[in-house]
């Protein structure tokens, strides 16, 4: 890529969390493995769009002809870090024809009514599909423990069942993603100020934002109990620091080019004889 400033390590290596990691020592102003601004973060982010399309391209048509590989992204974050971002520049370039999106609200009743896992099985996505959650099945072990919505018993038991649910759709074909954006405190609270002062960003403010923050210490725990709990060789986490939004958009973008080049992607062999149809398609 002439002129473009590359990753000099992969993000895949710097932000995969090892078993001694701590958020509350990570920097979210960092950009690991990146010596480019702003300015660069943007060129790069714009010149690898034609590949990611490509490779998701590959990925459906490989799903035509029985192939069983797909991939889930999963973001998770404090409030304001920038996962509709992530959305909207990262996964931008892909046909929405091959991409699933969910947004985990929280639970309905009839939801409530069954197991915290229930929901998130309809939701993963089919064979040659990019599956993307903005929150997920976390959720249901975040801001119970956080709030003590259930027992230490039952986040422990959440934990092995996420663990199992997410080796069971490794074995399926899905490549899994696992991202949390760590933002700091007080990028946060800019964050909720420039919504508050831009009457088109009126409608992104929640009151219910501000009464979550006031338990970022709880939450930042919970999430190293994830983290303890739920890294996995299969499924391993990567903390992508947020602060700097440009740095995180193409740190995930480097994430998803990274695990669809890894599934090996093939463009299905032509069942028919091409020179044959070329000529039939001369003589039309």
């Amino acid at each position: 890529m002439d002129g473009v400033v590359e990753f000099e390590q992969h993000p895949s290596e710097t932000l995969r969390i090892g078993k001694d990691f701590s958020l509350a020592d990570a920097d979210p102003d960092a950009t690991p493995g990146y010596p480019g601004n702003k300015a660069d973060g943007q060129a790069i982010l714009a010149e690898l769009d034609g590949a990611l399309a490509e490779l998701q391209e590959k990925l459906f048509a490989e799903s035509r002809f029985g192939g069983k590989k797909r991939m889930l992204l999963i973001l998770q974050a404090m409030d304001t870090a920038g996962k509709g971002g992530i959305v909207n520049h990262v996964m931008a370039p892909m046909d929405p024809q091959g991409v699933q999106f969910k947004a985990f609200k929280a639970p309905t009743e009839e939801e409530r009514s069954y197991d915290f896992l229930w929901r998130i099985e309809k939701e993963v996505p089919a064979a040659g599909m990019v599956g993307i959650f903005d929150r997920s099945h976390y959720e249901d072990v975040l801001i119970h423990r956080v709030h003590n919505w259930a027992t230490p018993e039952e986040i422990k038991r959440r934990y092995a069942a996420i663990n199992e649910f997410e080796a069971r759709q490794t074995a399926a074909g899905t490549k899994i993603i696992k991202v949390m954006l760590n933002i700091s405190k007080d990028e946060q609270k800019s964050r909720l100020l420039a919504r508050l002062d831009n009457p088109a960003k009126h409608w992104k403010y929640s009151s219910g934002d501000l009464k979550e923050r006031a338990f970022w210490g709880d939450y930042v725990n919970a999430y190293q109990s994830v983290f303890d709990a739920t890294n996995t060789e299969h499924a391993p986490w990567h903390v992508v620091p947020a602060n700097k939004k440009w740095y995180a958009r193409i740190a995930v973008q480097q994430l998803v080019l990274g695990a669809l080049t890894d599934l090996r992607l093939e463009w299905p062999k032509a069942e028919f004889d091409v020179p044959i149809e070329r000529e039939l398609v001369e003589r039309s």
